[in-house]
C-alpha cells in the first residue's frame, strides 16, 4: 500500500511542479484513479490522512474528493432582449436562439440543417411558400410564441414546456403590456414600420383555437424532424366544444339584398364618386358570382377570363383560376358576370372586353401604374363597403340594429361563404359547388346547405305546439352583438 501510495505522490505533485504534464483528458482524472484505488486499498483513518498529505502537496484540497459539492457555474450576466420585430428581421443573441436549447432532440440523429429555433421555423414554413395566405397565417402564429419566449420569458422557443405554453395561452386574450405587443390604433402596419405590432389586440376565443392548432403542427413536424425532443403543445388539454360543423359566417339571402340596395344607391355625383360606386359594384358581384377567395382576385388578371363555343352555339366565358395549393381550375363566368366585367371596363377606361393573356389585373387601381391590390387591400376595401351598409342600415331604425351589427362582422371571405351556400341551397349540385369554389371534398362543399336546416325549423315550429290557448304576443329581447 505504501508503494501505491508513494507512486500517487509522485503523479499528483509532478505537474505542479511543471515537470511534466498530464496524459489524461484534464487536470486531475489521474488524481481521481488513484484516489479510489486507495479507497479500495484501505478505508482508514491513516490512509486518508495520507490522502490528505499528498492532496497538499499538489495544490488540491481533500476534502474536494471526501465531501464532493454539486457544481455551479457562476453567474453571467445577461441583458434581457426587448426587440418586438417581425422574425425576417429579428437576431438573436446566442443565449436565446436555441442551439442549446433544453428541448433540443440529439443533433446526430436531426433531418434538419437548422442550427437555431429560427432556421428551424423558417424550414417548417417553407412547406407552405406556394399557399400565401397559409404561410402568411403560419408565419403570424410561429412569429407571435417565438416573440414572447425570447421577450417575455427571456427563453429560445426550444426550450418551452407545459407550463411557458400555458401563460402563452392566457397571453393570446390578452397581450400585455399592450405598448410592447398590440398596434396602437388596432391598425395594420407594414412589417418594415416601425410601427408594427404582433397583435391587433386580444384574440377572440376561435382565434386562440387556431393558434394552437397551428402552433401543435409546427412543434409535431419540429419533433418529427428530430429538432425537438418531444411537443409541449400536445399536453395542452383542448376545451373545444364540440358542435354539428356548419358554415355560419354567411349572408342570408335578404341581407344580401340590403347590401346590394346599399351599392345601387351609392352617390354618383363627381368623378371620385363614381369611380368609388363603380369599383364596389364589380367587387361584390366578382366576389358574389365566382366565389372567389381573396389571394385568387389579388393575383388574377382580365387575360384570366376565356372563352369558347358552346353546344347550343352562344359563347361559354369562363374565368381561370391558381387557387389553395397551386390548384388550377375553371370558374364558369354567367352572361351577367360578363355584362357587368364589360361595364367596369368601360368605367376604366378599357375595351369592353378583355384580350387574351391581357395582365390588367381583375381590381384596377384608381391610380398609378396598373398593379393587382394586394389582398390587405382587397380585404380593406370590401369591409368598408359592409361597415359603410351597416351604418346605412342603422340610420333606418333601430329594427335594423342586429343586421348592421351582422355586416360590421362580415368580412371578404363571409363572401365565398356566401356564394357557396347561396348556390347549395339553390338547388345546385353540390359536385358543381365544389369545383366552382375548389373543395377537394365534398365534404367540406356540403357544409355550406343550410336548406335542411331552415326547413327542419319551419316544420318544428308549425307543426309541434302545445296550444295553451289565448297567449299575449311577447316582444323577444335584443340580441346582444357577437364579438
Amino acid at each position: 500500500m505504501n508503494a501505491r501510495l508513494s507512486s500517487a505522490r509522485s503523479r499528483w505533485s509532478a505537474p505542479h511542479r511543471g515537470t511534466g504534464h498530464h496524459s489524461s483528458q484534464f487536470p486531475g482524472e489521474d488524481l481521481l484513479k488513484d484516489y479510489y484505488v486507495i479507497r479500495c486499498i484501505s478505508n482508514t483513518k491513516d490512509t486518508l490522512h495520507d490522502i490528505t498529505a499528498i492532496m497538499s502537496w499538489s495544490g488540491l484540497e481533500a476534502s474536494f474528493f471526501v465531501e464532493p459539492r454539486p457544481w455551479s457555474a457562476p453567474p453571467v450576466s445577461v441583458t434581457p432582449f426587448t426587440a418586438v420585430q417581425p422574425v425576417e428581421a429579428l437576431a438573436l443573441p446566442e443565449h436565446l436562439d436555441g442551439r442549446d436549447g433544453t428541448n433540443r432532440g440529439a443533433r446526430e440523429t436531426a433531418q434538419l440543417a437548422a442550427r437555431n429555433d429560427l432556421d428551424a421555423v423558417r424550414a417548417w414554413l417553407s412547406n407552405y411558400a406556394n399557399t400565401q395566405t397559409t404561410f402568411d397565417t403560419y408565419r403570424k402564429e410561429a412569429e407571435r410564441l417565438l416573440l414572447w419566449a425570447v421577450v417575455q420569458l427571456g427563453k429560445p422557443l426550444s426550450s418551452l414546456t407545459h407550463e411557458d405554453l400555458q401563460q402563452f395561452n392566457a397571453f393570446l386574450a390578452d397581450p400585455q403590456p399592450a405598448s410592447r405587443w398590440v398596434s396602437a390604433t388596432g391598425g395594420k402596419y407594414p412589417r418594415g414600420d416601425a410601427r408594427w405590432r404582433p397583435f391587433n389586440g386580444p384574440l377572440s376565443a376561435a382565434s386562440q383555437r387556431q393558434a394552437r392548432v397551428i402552433l401543435n403542427g409546427l412543434f409535431t413536424w419540429l419533433v418529427d424532424a428530430g429538432y425537438l425532443r418531444g411537443n409541449p403543445m400536445a399536453l395542452l388539454r383542448q376545451r373545444a366544444k364540440r358542435s354539428v360543423p356548419r358554415v355560419t359566417r354567411y349572408l342570408s339571402v335578404s341581407l344580401w339584398d340590403e347590401v346590394k340596395h346599399f351599392v345601387e344607391q351609392l352617390p354618383r355625383e363627381t368623378t371620385a364618386q363614381r369611380a368609388y360606386s363603380t369599383r364596389c359594384r364589380w367587387l361584390t358581384t366578382l366576389f358574389y358570382l365566382q366565389g372567389l377567395r381573396l389571394s385568387e382576385v389579388a393575383h388574377g388578371t382580365m387575360g384570366d377570363f376565356s372563352r369558347r363555343l358552346g353546344p347550343d352555339g352562344h359563347d361559354q366565358w369562363w374565368l381561370d383560376i391558381v387557387g389553395k395549393g397551386q390548384r388550377a381550375r375553371r370558374v364558369p363566368a354567367s352572361p351577367e358576370l360578363i355584362v357587368e366585367l364589360a361595364r367596369y371596363r368601360q368605367a376604366c377606361g378599357l375595351p369592353s372586353l378583355p384580350r387574351r393573356a391581357e395582365d390588367t389585373p381583375l381590381v384596377v387601381p384608381f391610380r398609378g401604374p396598373r398593379r393587382g391590390l394586394s389582398r390587405s387591400a382587397l380585404h380593406d376595401a370590401i369591409k368598408r363597403i359592409f361597415r359603410d351598409a351597416a351604418s346605412w342600415l342603422r340610420a333606418r331604425g333601430p329594427a335594423f340594429a342586429d343586421r348592421a351589427d351582422e355586416l360590421v362582422r362580415a368580412s371578404a371571405h363571409w363572401l365565398r361563404h356566401t356564394a357557396g351556400s347561396h348556390q347549395a341551397d339553390g338547388g345546385l349540385d353540390l359536385r358543381t359547388v365544389r369545383d366552382n369554389l375548389g373543395h377537394v371534398s365534398l365534404t367540406t362543399t356540403s357544409l355550406y346547405l343550410h336548406e335542411e336546416e331552415d326547413t327542419r325549423h319551419r316544420q318544428t315550429v308549425h307543426g309541434h305546439r302545445i296550444n295553451w290557448g289565448e297567449q299575449e304576443p311577447v316582444e323577444p329581447p335584443a340580441r346582444q352583438p357577437q364579438r
